[in-house]
């Protein structure tokens, strides 16, 4: 078993939700096109997947093998319904921008993912370390994605602008295209952040191993 820290942070690039297991890519593509939507999405979706990994995770002896997956979705919902009916009372404004997909965060991959294959095999406190690392994953990871492309295509972070109102926007990076182009690039990049980590960890390796060899002989 992993310690608390490995299943916190395993989420935050390793197993990223987003950019390295690419799932959940439906809210990811969609409500990306600014900075808030992204981290709106994403606090919303880490609420629900912390509340029922824990709550899974402390009924998992209760529930029968057979209707587990319904079981799941019941719990999923219940806390979907509660982050929708939140967001319409406090934040009307960002709750219909983002519309029809808070409801659709019961049949997110990455809710029943963690739920499955975690939340339902391991002690409570491992699976809120593991939902809040999940979490905060998916949370940069969408902030990241709406940062960029409301920064390229309307010249704004944030709802801030940046760039002056002279500057070129490229509006396709607030269209679908865009969000593929944004998710390709910053997959490539962190796809070569990682191999050239990997490369240093080895080339590490070799000169302790060889630096051994040379003071034993």
């Amino acid at each position: 078993m992993k310690s608390l820290r490995q299943e916190f942070i395993k989420g935050l690039w390793d197993e990223h939700p987003t950019f390295r297991l690419l799932i959940g890519m439906c809210p990811t593509l969609a409500v990306t096109t600014a900075a808030a939507n992204g981290l709106a999405m994403g606090l919303a979706t880490t609420f629900v997947l912390v509340c029922s990994s824990v709550m899974i995770s402390l009924m998992k002896n209760l529930i029968p093998k057979k209707v587990r997956i319904p079981c799941y979705i019941i719990i999923i919902a219940t806390f979907v319904t509660i982050a929708d009916m939140v967001l319409a009372a406090n934040f009307p404004e960002l709750h219909e921008v983002l519309g029809l997909f808070i409801p659709l965060i019961v049949v997110n991959c990455i809710i029943l993912g963690r739920a499955e294959a975690y939340a339902s095999r391991m002690p409570v406190f491992h699976s809120l370390i593991d939902a809040l690392g999940m979490g905060v994953g998916i949370t940069w990871g969408l902030t990241a994605l709406g940062i960029i492309r409301e920064f390229l295509g309307m010249g704004s972070v944030f709802g801030h602008m940046i760039l002056s109102e002279t500057a070129t926007s490229w509006v396709i990076f607030l269209l679908p295209p865009g969000a593929f182009f944004t998710l390709g690039i910053v997959v490539g990049v962190m796809n070569q952040v990682n191999y050239a980590l990997e490369r240093r960890r080895h080339e590490r390796a070799v000169g302790s191993v060889t630096t051994g060899q040379a003071v034993q002989g």
